[in-house]
């Protein structure tokens, strides 16, 4: 009827193929082949199957099918001069997969026919499964011959599936549904129905509890024919107003159970319907749009569409030709040209979409996604979950809005269709030897990787200077290591500790200069013991270099300024030792050794000595100087910002100077320690340089074995230590007979023991 209203309208419009009428033949090839065949071979119609389009092949006839979904037939080669108005079956069942990997179904069951339909469709449908990562449990191919339920081991294998999920597709048929419905074995699954099922809706009341809550793909084109005029005109197909159509006779035939005028017809019916209700004798009062089959959603635009567009493409053709004169028209260049005007047929709508046919001569219109719910034997409901729009960007193509629909579960929210549970983000899929893609063991992701989603098939190395969170999901920034003056309760002692030992130098010093003028002080070389105080509060001082977080200019003072103010003191007890030779060498009459004694011998010990170190300094900061480092390997999820030396040499060169510097002092403090008494600073010296060459030979070991702020706290602790260790061993003494045995610090005190 779709097509005779589409004829009818065309033939009405004046604008349409002026002057011309527009005609058809319909033949019926009755699911037939051969009658298919032969009608071709008769009239070269535009028959829907397969083999009437091979026919039509071998001449340049042109064919539009509203029915025809063979992938094949979008071969241009073989089928050169073929369109169609419904998508095919790559196009179905791409959108299907898409679908079922929105839901997460990646573990589902197939039923198709088994013959050549039901086996091409299976093997697309494999493929878009494939692609979308879903596997597939069971097949059950259904024998189209055989009436007989299908068997015990067939029925075993869908009540033992797991999923829940099962997709129906091949040749749409009753026997089919028979043969699944007799015992209830899938009454607890989600069927998804392909175009081709859903569009005989008929086939869903014969096993309601079975399609139930369905769903169900179906093309939505740009206009519909629930319209005042296709209702007029329906209204208006009756046998009597049109007594030689046969096929509103067969209508009311079928439906209506009207008797015929022609006994043979009737004797026909009564051969072929034997279980049918008996004809009659109609009232007249019947209306084809009493019968739901001709109403609403039954109208599909498809033959309409065809009609349509080869209309409007003839139109076209037609105005073309008559521009050309009636000598090129006689040649016949045109006469084979007419799908070359139905490309370029376009429909455009109000929202400025266009729609025609593309590449593969499809017409591309959008897909509706609904789900049935038999709300009786007699009544479905069809709730909209959304659509897809093939023209979309990738990403937006599939437009789920709503699943609140009713779902055939118990708790009524949406089925579970997978072999394994879900990997939860911060775990990845890990596959099982000899299972299925889709059949997996999850494990967590490994140190330093996170996953953010759910199924992840592998885990996301974080950034360098970031580390998973505890539930690896998420990358978060490191836990920078340095030794913090707010956050690490050491640094408050180590700064309580340089800041007292650096006031109780400064005491000394201060005594120091109160009694410059007595004969303690005056023996032991106050200028060299004033730039010994100096040097020893500086590196008191100097360990807050240590402290904080390490930075570029702050690695290259910490071990410069240590390294010099400790060698100016080593240097200052070297020249205080051989002083005190010296002096012992120059109290014996006529030695030649006096005319060293002064300053300048200790100035220019303690100068060279120094120099040599700074030069040492200056050549390391120069070459390879000393930076930040941000170690991300040592402890996991932790940055440690320490301080690289840059060179080891320049290092270890700094360090190895000032022990040999106190080595020399040792040796020469320990030869002179059996000097008298009122020289006898050599004792101390012996002591101070025991005590500073062993933290520094013990602080080696322990500076390579640690990292971090263990490193920065051995570090400080040999400084503190030593420094605190020539403070005590120097000085203490001194200030204890300044302060305490005032009586000892007299000139004839000193004469007397020399």
């Amino acid at each position: 009827m779709n097509f005779r209203f589409a004829v009818e309208q065309t033939n009405k419009d004046p604008a349409r193929l002026p002057n011309l009428t527009l005609g058809y033949h319909i033949y019926d090839s009755c699911g037939d082949p051969r009658k298919a065949v032969r009608s071709v071979l008769q009239i070269l119609s535009e028959i829907s199957s397969f083999c009437s389009c091979h026919c039509l092949c071998l001449t340049p006839s042109l064919q539009i099918s509203y029915g025809a979904t063979d992938p094949e037939l979008s071969d241009r080669i073989t089928f050169p001069y073929l369109f169609r108005t419904v998508p095919s079956d790559e196009s179905n069942y791409s959108v299907m997969s898409k679908l079922l990997s929105h839901f997460g179904w990646t573990w589902v069951g197939i039923i198709t026919s088994d013959d050549i339909s039901g086996e091409r469709e299976h093997q697309i449908l494999a493929k878009y499964l494939s692609r979308e990562g879903i596997c597939i449990e069971f097949t059950l191919r259904i024998n189209m011959n055989d009436l007989t339920p299908i068997q015990k081991k067939d029925d075993q294998m869908i009540q033992e599936s797991s999923t829940s999920v099962i997709i129906l597709c091949g040749t749409v048929t009753l026997l089919l549904i028979a043969s699944l419905g007799h015992k209830g074995i899938i009454h607890d699954k989600t069927l998804i129905l392909s175009p081709s099922w859903e569009s005989v809706e008929d086939i869903l009341y014969y096993q309601p509890e079975i399609f139930n809550c369905s769903l169900a793909l179906v093309p939505r084109y740009h206009y519909d024919l629930d319209t005042p005029e296709m209702r007029g005109f329906l209204e208006n197909s009756h046998p009597s107003n049109h007594p030689e159509d046969k096929l509103l006779e067969d209508i009311w035939m079928g439906f209506f159970y009207c008797l015929s005028e022609d006994q043979n017809k009737n004797d026909l019916y009564k051969y072929i319907y034997r279980y049918q209700p008996t004809l009659r004798n109609c009232t007249g009062q019947e209306r084809i749009t009493d019968l739901p089959y001709f109403r609403e959603r039954y109208n599909s635009p498809r033959v309409h569409l065809a009609v349509d567009m080869m209309s409007r493409a003839l139109h076209d053709m037609n105005m073309k030709l008559n521009e050309k004169s009636e000598e090129k028209r006689e040649m016949g260049i045109y006469n084979h040209q007419l799908h070359l005007y139905l490309k370029r047929v376009k429909y455009r709508v109000k929202l400025g979409q266009t729609f025609s046919f593309d590449d593969k001569r499809e017409y591309v219109t959008k897909y509706l996604i609904h789900s049935n719910f038999m709300a009786s034997h007699e009544k479905v409901i069809k709730y909209s979950l959304g659509e897809f729009l093939p023209w979309a960007p990738l990403d937006q193509q599939l437009n789920i809005t709503s699943t609140s629909v009713p779902w055939k579960t118990k708790d009524n929210k949406i089925p579970r269709a997978q072999c394994s549970d879900s990997c939860l983000p911060g775990q990845r899929k890990m596959p099982i030897p000899g299972a299925q893609s889709c059949c997996y063991g999850c494990i967590p992701c490994a140190e330093g990787e996170i996953s953010n989603k759910t199924d992840s098939t592998s885990c996301i190395r974080c950034p360098d200077m970031e580390w998973p969170n505890k539930n690896k999901h998420q990358c978060i920034g490191r836990n920078a290591d340095f030794l913090s003056y707010t956050k690490d309760l050491i640094s408050i002692f180590i700064s309580i500790a340089s800041v007292l030992f650096f006031l109780v130098t400064q005491l000394i010093l201060g005594v120091f200069i109160s009694y410059r003028d007595t004969p303690i002080v005056r023996a032991n070389n106050w200028g060299l013991s004033f730039l010994l105080l100096v040097s020893i509060k500086l590196s008191f001082l100097s360990v807050f270099l240590f402290l904080g977080r390490p930075v570029d200019i702050t690695c290259m003072l910490r071990i410069i300024t240590f390294g010099i103010t400790f060698s100016i003191a080593v240097s200052s007890l070297l020249a205080k030792t051989i002083m005190v030779c010296v002096a012992f060498k120059a109290t014996k009459p006529g030695s030649s050794w006096r005319k060293w004694l002064g300053v300048k011998l200790s100035n220019s010990v303690v100068l060279f000595c120094s120099s040599i170190q700074i030069i040492i300094c200056m050549t390391w900061l120069a070459i390879s100087p000393p930076f930040q480092e941000l170690d991300i390997h040592t402890s996991p999820g932790t940055i440690i910002i320490q301080c690289n030396e840059g060179s080891a040499i320049g290092f270890y060169s700094v360090i190895g100077y000032m022990g040999l510097l106190a080595a020399v002092s040792f040796v020469l403090a320990f030869l002179a320690r059996s000097l008298p008494d009122s020289f006898n600073e050599a004792k101390y010296i012996t002591f101070s340089m025991l005590l500073f060459c062993s933290v520094w030979i013990t602080m080696i070991p322990a500076y390579l074995s640690t990292k971090g702020k263990n490193t920065v706290c051995v570090e400080i602790f040999a400084i503190l230590t030593s420094s605190v260790g020539l403070l005590a061993c120097i000085f203490l003494p001194k200030c204890y007979i300044i302060l305490l045995k005032p009586e000892r610090n007299k000139k004839m005190n000193l004469l007397y023991k020399a």
